[in-house]
């Protein structure tokens, strides 16, 4: 029988998840005394089997934010037809056994595939002469304050732009950041990526090419808090379990 439910976490767990010590279990939380499992990471099907082997306990978890949104499923067998079901495995496992000790060896034909070859040389990189390499330096403002994002809301917040090869640390008490990026010379926007430990934000942002002096933009990023996606969210989890559709007869 097969029986559907969703997650929920109604109180969210402001603690760092990062901070907590990991153990066998999860990790422990020195605030609530208790292991957090971190379900963040588990695909569907192995999230279904955890709240199947733990549903009757009080579970503190951490779980992306899709996480809720998402329908989980598990299957349910009575005791009874576990038994059968064994029997049967026991069953075809003593017929296979004696059957194999019938069979007599079969010799095999073992094809042995040929190396590859390979070319090995340097790889030639062709720059775009349409971009240019520059430095983008500003703060990164919340719109409604004006003033850098709160550091134990948003921590460990970083900005990486146009796919820069490495995320810059935002400074918690300015703002500030410095990154070099690579922009088309006809350009009118460029991407950006703003992340925390449990915050996430792409977003295309207007620039003009003709502020770019002596290979440096000076620009400030202001987005609003609202923007930035919840990425992980920690708490005591609940699990509803969805009813089953009944048809009337008529």
């Amino acid at each position: 029988m097969k029986k559907k439910f969703t997650l929920e976490i109604a109180s969210p767990c402001s603690e760092n998840f990062d901070k907590m010590i990991p153990n066998a279990n999860g990790s422990f939380c020195d605030s609530c005394m208790k292991n957090v499992i971190d379900l963040s990471k588990k695909t569907n099907s192995e999230v279904a089997k955890f709240i199947s082997e733990n549903r009757d306990q009080n579970i503190c978890a951490r779980l992306k934010t899709t996480q809720l949104e998402e329908e989980f499923q598990i299957n349910e067998t009575s005791k009874i037809n576990n038994l059968k079901y064994a029997a049967v495995a026991a069953s075809l496992l003593l017929a296979s056994n004696v059957t194999g000790q019938e069979k007599t060896t079969v010799e095999t034909e073992i094809t042995v595939l040929q190396p590859a070859h390979y070319t090995v040389g340097k790889v030639a990189y062709v720059q775009n002469t349409q971009e240019q390499s520059i430095f983008v330096k500003g703060k990164l403002l919340e719109a409604k304050t004006n003033k850098p994002f709160d550091k134990k809301t948003y921590r460990n917040l970083e900005i990486s732009i146009n796919g820069s090869r490495s995320n810059v640390k935002v400074n918690s008490k300015t703002g500030e950041f410095l990154i070099p990026i690579l922009v088309a010379k006809d350009s009118k926007t460029f991407q950006i990526v703003i992340t925390a430990d449990d915050y996430y934000l792409s977003k295309a942002v207007n620039f003009d090419v003709s502020s770019v002096k002596d290979n440096v933009l000076h620009q400030n990023i202001i987005i609003s808090a609202d923007e930035l996606s919840r990425v992980y969210i920690a708490g005591g989890l609940g699990v509803n379990y969805i009813p089953e559709k009944t048809t009337k007869e008529i």
